[in-house]
């Protein structure tokens, strides 16, 4: 499928018009200006000193030289539209969140990379309470054209001579835990398809990651496209797929097809670096932080990122967007937090921000490549050495980095490739200014609420607090240099980092509770001769060379809890077995398989009766506490001493109290 495209200038006037539109404006920096479009009272609510926020919206307008060394990174940059002065131009959404009376400001600013659209964190009582700005921006080419999501107008590739979209094959995998015969071919926007090649496009099933591909036969199948907002969307449409049939539940389909319109998806990346830069340094009245004297509030900034923008965080830095054309640092700290081992599909040919790379899915996408830590490490199979750190080091624009995981992340997101060699045999060595801490029995998000679709209850473990304590002494770390407290995180040296078999890990067998026999383990995988160099994806699928990255799982104690991870005290001082697993139920299909970055609580036995009746080999909560008020005194020592450590805050107590009230019905009338 290497056809080019016969038409598609319609679906592109859009881009080809920006460019035009925007000439008339002076290109004095890489921001152009922003542009605010809104401005309303925000957390009205947060009783504070700090006084009244807002929160503004608007739009930032954005211009690359496609000849400068600091976008080289950029593919297929030099193929975008560009204006009289030889420069690209795109647009992204900003908001910002911020004190009406900038006085009141903090000078370290949270700039939170958002997830898929979404701002994910520094709207909290946490934040406005103390008088910080958090600052996020369109990324995302794919995220739908929103008024409540944040995206990016990237322009797309477009042939040399001709200026028709560039054409290339594109691969996505669906799935579904609900019974239907349709679903969307993206979690987001999709390429548009060459409806004259649709002939040609390929679908086949497998139940489980590893089984071999199932055709379907073509007549069964077809696709949908839907044209909507055509004045926006990057090119980008709504793609729908029909199954005759409908879905199986659990199955993994594989779409192959040809499609047009390669976004610069790696834009992304330059727009976070250039507007980050420009809060920091501009000081005329563009900047709409600046105080008032005319400085601009931002002396340092913060980035942190959530899943999949904690991987985009990690990329960010790795290839070398931290140093702006300047060749000043971007990110004074950064914060990747249940972001596992991986990168992502960002900054490629027809790159697919949104997809990510699980256990039971996603494992062919790019998403968990070399280097996976920020020390030296050398790849097994290609001799490489490399970090994550290593352009940074070269400018001299090395942040500070928290990298913040679940123990969900060790078994949904390859995490313990972050503290150890590419064959998970040894621990590896990370630099003095990186911090790793794994929050010990909790899944990827902690669960809100009761749910079925895995064969134990999700895990409620909220572990938000001792984010924000690390970001208040991340902001100490990059003010005035004051340490953080130390790493916590399992090692392979002290028998806390184990294989992730269960009779190697310490897994205690429990009634009803099937121990899982597979784990994310991130395969070297064979993307084609284009790959490595222009990172353009020419084989699809890739080829599967059957190597494996090694990865390992925290030791367990007795009651099947981890060790060698930061234990809030409802892990710390258990009445239930908390994992960062959790298996699908078979009402959805592929019990066999993880649930996507779900964990368990598994409860204790209550009393000796029933640990007894179960044959529960854990003792019972009537057993290991002196009633209630015992456990509660335990459970506040544990918090406490969390706060002495800098782990938690004082604030944080009263919530944690709170939860261990919850468990006052187990001890009865005590």
């Amino acid at each position: 499928m290497t056809r080019r495209a016969a038409g598609g200038g319609r679906r592109h006037a859009s881009v080809w018009l920006l460019a035009v539109v925007l000439t008339a404006t002076p290109v004095a920096a890489e921001v152009i200006r922003i542009d605010i479009t809104s401005r309303a009272p925000f957390g009205e609510d947060v009783d504070s000193k700090i006084g009244p926020y807002e929160r503004i919206r608007g739009v930032v307008v954005y211009a690359l030289d496609p000849s400068d060394e600091a976008n080289a990174q950029i593919v297929d940059l030099e193929l975008a539209a560009t204006d009289g002065q030889g420069r690209v131009q795109f647009y992204g959404d900003i908001e910002i969140i911020a004190p009406l009376d900038r006085a009141q400001a903090q000078s370290t600013v949270l700039y939170v990379v958002n997830n898929r659209g979404r701002r994910t964190w520094g709207a909290e009582s946490f934040f406005l309470s103390r008088g910080y700005v958090t600052v996020s921006s369109g990324w995302i080419a794919q995220v739908p054209v929103s008024d409540d999501r944040l995206r990016l107008e990237a322009p797309v590739a477009l042939e040399p001579g001709d200026g028709i979209p560039v054409v290339g094959v594109v691969r996505a995998e669906l799935s579904t835990d609900v019974a239907t015969d349709r679903l969307p071919v993206s979690n987001q926007q999709a390429f548009e398809p060459l409806r004259g090649n649709l002939d040609e496009a390929t679908l086949t099933q497998r139940l489980r990651e590893a089984d071999a591909p199932e055709p379907i036969a073509r007549e069964q199948w077809r696709l949908g496209v839907r044209y909507d907002r055509q004045d926006a969307g990057s090119g980008l449409v709504e793609l729908e797929m029909t199954l005759s049939g409908g879905f199986q539940l659990g199955m993994i389909y594989e779409l192959i097809y040809e499609a047009r319109g390669s976004v610069v998806q790696g834009t992304g990346f330059a727009a976070m670096r250039d507007l980050v830069s420009f809060l920091k340094h501009d000081t005329s009245e563009r900047n709409p932080l600046r105080d008032g004297d005319g400085i601009p509030l931002a002396a340092r900034v913060v980035g942190q990122g959530l899943s999949q923008s904690g991987r985009a965080l990690r990329m960010f830095v790795y290839q070398g967007f931290n140093s702006d054309e300047q060749g000043r640092q971007v990110f004074d700290g950064v914060m990747p937090t249940i972001a596992g081992a991986g990168q992502g599909f960002f900054n490629h040919r027809f790159a697919s921000p949104t997809r990510a790379a699980t256990q039971h899915g996603g494992h062919l996408y790019p998403a968990d490549l070399f280097p996976f830590t920020y020390g030296d490490e050398t790849d097994p199979f290609t001799g490489r050495t490399d970090s994550l750190l290593t352009r940074a080091r070269a400018s001299g624009t090395v942040p500070k980095v928290m990298h913040l995981d679940t123990s969900s992340e060790y078994w949904h997101r390859a995490g313990s490739l972050v503290v150890t060699d590419p064959l998970g045999e040894r621990d590896t060595v990370l630099p003095p200014g990186v911090r790793v801490y794994v929050f010990g029995g909790a899944q990827h998000s902690p669960a809100t609420g009761p749910s079925d679709r895995g064969q134990q209850p999700p895990n409620p473990n909220d572990y938000r607090p001792l984010q924000e304590a690390l970001f208040a002494a991340m902001d100490e770390w990059v003010t005035d240099g004051t340490e953080p407290p130390p790493s916590v995180h399992p090692r392979v040296s002290d028998g806390t980092l184990l294989p992730w078999v269960a009779d190697a890990v310490g897994w205690t067998a429990l009634p009803g509770v099937t121990y899982p026999t597979v784990i994310q383990q991130p395969e070297f995988l064979n993307y084609g001769e284009a790959f490595d160099r222009y990172r353009r994806i020419d084989q699809h699928p890739p080829v599967r060379t059957g190597k494996r990255y090694g990865v390992r799982v925290p030791a367990l104690d007795p009651d099947n809890n981890e060790r060698g991870v930061l234990r809030l005290p409802r892990v710390g001082v258990p009445v239930a077995t908390y994992t960062g697993w959790n298996l699908r139920n078979p009402r959805i299909g592929a019990p066999t398989e993880l649930l996507d970055l779900s964990g368990s609580r598994i409860p204790f036995p209550a009393t000796v009766e029933e640990r007894t009746r179960t044959q529960d080999p854990r003792p019972a909560v009537t057993e290991r506490y002196d009633g209630f008020a015992d456990y509660k005194a335990r459970y506040l020592t544990a918090g406490a001493q969390l706060v002495a450590d800098r782990y938690l805050l004082l604030e944080h107590l009263p919530g944690l109290e709170a939860i261990a009230d919850d468990q006052r019905s187990l001890f009865g009338d005590q």
